[in-house]
């Protein structure tokens, strides 16, 4: 008789579920799509209250996160298949409680923006705009920063950029520094003069570097 392998086992064979890639299966191997919300409604799965109830057990969710707007809570549960006459009800009960609320979201993003970044106001708005905030809402917050602000956050802005590029062709610094500050949403003349500036603290010459900055200024 053939001696059995050694720990009694079959040759090849492992014990135990074969393994998976996870998920429910139907019967040709397809892995099956889970209903959305609105499917489960009409299929009479679930009711109007209960989609309402799982919606705002959502939304507290996604605002324990982080803060969002208005707008882009409503992407989030469309993305859920929340129907509208389950979103719209429930946002404005956490309008009315302050749970939501555009106008105090979008100081924060300028604040945070302006003083942790060194955005200026036109980057702001883009992403205010990206995430759902109303013009007119933007435009109060955005009222925050003047231009002295601006011009502050543009000069330490340049200070480190030139200061990272020292030693390099004086050209290159310039183009360099004036394309970060330019991505930040400063304008070409803020941006320019706080690179002359940053560059005149270190002794650099003016005149040569607004010459570079002059011929970089036509593809700005």
């Amino acid at each position: 008789m053939q001696a059995a392998p050694e720990g009694g086992r079959g040759v090849g064979k492992r014990r135990g579920r074969p393994a998976t890639s996870g998920g429910r299966r139907s019967g040709n191997g397809e892995r099956r799509r889970r209903p959305t919300v609105g499917e489960r409604l009409e299929a009479g799965e679930l009711t109007l209250d209960e989609a309402a109830e799982h919606a705002r057990e959502t939304v507290l969710r996604i605002l324990t996160a982080a803060p969002k707007s208005r707008s882009e809570i409503e992407r989030s549960l469309a993305r859920k298949g929340y129907p509208e006459e389950v979103v719209a009800p429930l946002l404005d009960r956490f309008d009315e409680v302050g749970l939501v609320d555009d106008a105090a979201y979008a100081e924060l993003i300028v604040r945070t923006r302006h003083a942790e970044r060194g955005l200026a106001r036109r980057a702001i708005a883009a992403e205010l705009r990206r995430r759902g905030i109303e013009d007119e809402v933007a435009a109060d917050a955005l009222e925050q920063i003047d231009p002295d602000d601006e011009r502050t956050a543009a000069a330490e802005l340049a200070r480190k950029h030139v200061a990272r590029t020292r030693g390099q062709d004086r050209e290159k610094r310039v183009r360099r520094a004036v394309a970060a500050l330019a991505r930040k949403g400063h304008g070409p003349s803020v941006a320019f003069a706080a690179v002359r500036d940053a560059l005149a603290d270190e002794g650099e010459d003016v005149d040569d570097a607004l010459d570079a900055a002059d011929g970089y200024a036509e593809g700005y």
